[in-house]
């Protein structure tokens, strides 16, 4: 679709610094608003809250409609694409997301990577509605996971402490892995082109997982696999601007930033300001980083926190955004805060 390059957030992607800057915020749309709360009640489970269109469009706007951020993130969720490919998932309260595990090479065979996106054919159409809906000013972003943050979850079996499962297949058997890996980097393309033809005008990547992999195997199940995606998107979709989010990467946030082609880096709460200035600012556009927790207290820590922010990133192709997700128990009242302090004319 043509994209409207006047949007704010797609002229920061584009290099511009822009004064307040444009935002949004990771699960923007969630359980912190009660309007979510009331549409979450209408669906049996979570997967099929986000296979509907009517619902997952409706919560995709909420936040937008309530707060006036300058772009709608589609409401989804990164583990559809096992599920479209034939792993067993389940959302379990109190334990999040729980699959069958895929450990070996027999496994791997197991899925089915003929008509995946078709199984996913409501998550466009979500796409279709909202950009239809939305204000004329106000960016649609579509996403996925990355290859190695998808894996690690259908490797496992869900979330964990300490990777043993997948980064023993990945260490192991090199070859065996790296199909899994190909598989995820081959139907991601397809995943993150179907939203683009759908109307989204930005994608993220959401690498959640980057940080618990040491320098080679990051370049190898991170970075590498990265690269594919953004080049054969670019290819597909020129001029449609991507965002990573290598969550945990630390120094690495500069080979990132530098080796896979983004056109942003989204930095999780720990990246100092000054390394993002310094390292990645001069190469990319910037996204981030306010504490979650920050925004969970609200109040004076809140403007604080916000005003060193636009400090630090003055004069930088910037996008404000946590660190990482709203937390489920953040009052609203303190998203209109912020909503506020980032309307307001720069900090001195």
């Amino acid at each position: 679709m043509a994209r409207n390059p006047t949007k704010p957030l797609l002229r920061a992607l584009a290099g511009e610094a822009l004064v307040p800057p444009p935002w949004w915020l990771m699960r923007q749309a969630g359980r912190y608003l009660p309007e979510y709360r009331a549409v979450r009640s209408q669906a049996r489970n979570f997967i099929e809250l986000c296979l509907s269109p009517t619902l997952a469009t409706e919560l995709t706007l909420q936040p937008v409609r309530r707060f006036g951020m300058g772009a709608a993130i589609l409401f989804s969720d990164i583990l559809l694409l096992p599920y479209a490919l034939g792993q067993a998932l389940d959302y379990r309260e109190g334990e999040g997301p729980v699959l069958d595990p895929i450990t070996d090479r027999a496994g791997l065979d197991r899925l089915r990577k003929a008509g995946a996106l078709k199984r996913l054919d409501a998550i466009f159409e979500t796409v279709r509605r909202v950009q239809r809906a939305l204000d004329q000013q106000v960016a649609l972003i579509g996403f996925a996971g990355a290859p190695w943050t998808v894996a690690t979850y259908m490797v496992e079996g869900g979330t964990s402490r300490d990777f043993r499962r997948v980064k023993g297949w990945a260490y192991r058997d090199r070859r065996g892995f790296g199909g899994l890996i190909e598989l995820l980097t081959e139907t991601t393309i397809e995943l993150l082109s179907a939203q683009l033809a759908a109307g989204a005008e930005v994608v993220q990547l959401f690498e959640s997982w980057a940080g618990v992999l040491p320098e080679a195997e990051f370049v190898r199940w991170v970075i590498e696999p990265t690269a594919a995606i953004v080049a054969e998107v670019k290819k597909r979709y020129p001029g449609c601007p991507v965002i990573g989010f290598p969550r945990g990467a630390g120094i690495l946030y500069e080979r990132y930033a530098v080796e896979t082609g983004i056109d942003a880096v989204a930095m999780d709460t720990t990246l100092p300001a000054g390394f993002a200035c310094a390292k990645l600012g001069s190469r990319v556009a910037l996204q981030g980083n306010l504490d979650p927790v920050l925004l969970l207290t609200g109040g004076q820590a809140l403007e604080q926190a916000v005003a060193e922010l636009r400090r630090s990133f003055a004069g930088m192709p910037w996008i404000f955004n946590l660190g990482h997700g709203v937390l489920p128990d953040t009052p609203p009242d303190h998203v209109a805060q912020l909503a506020s302090l980032l309307a307001a004319p720069a900090p001195s």
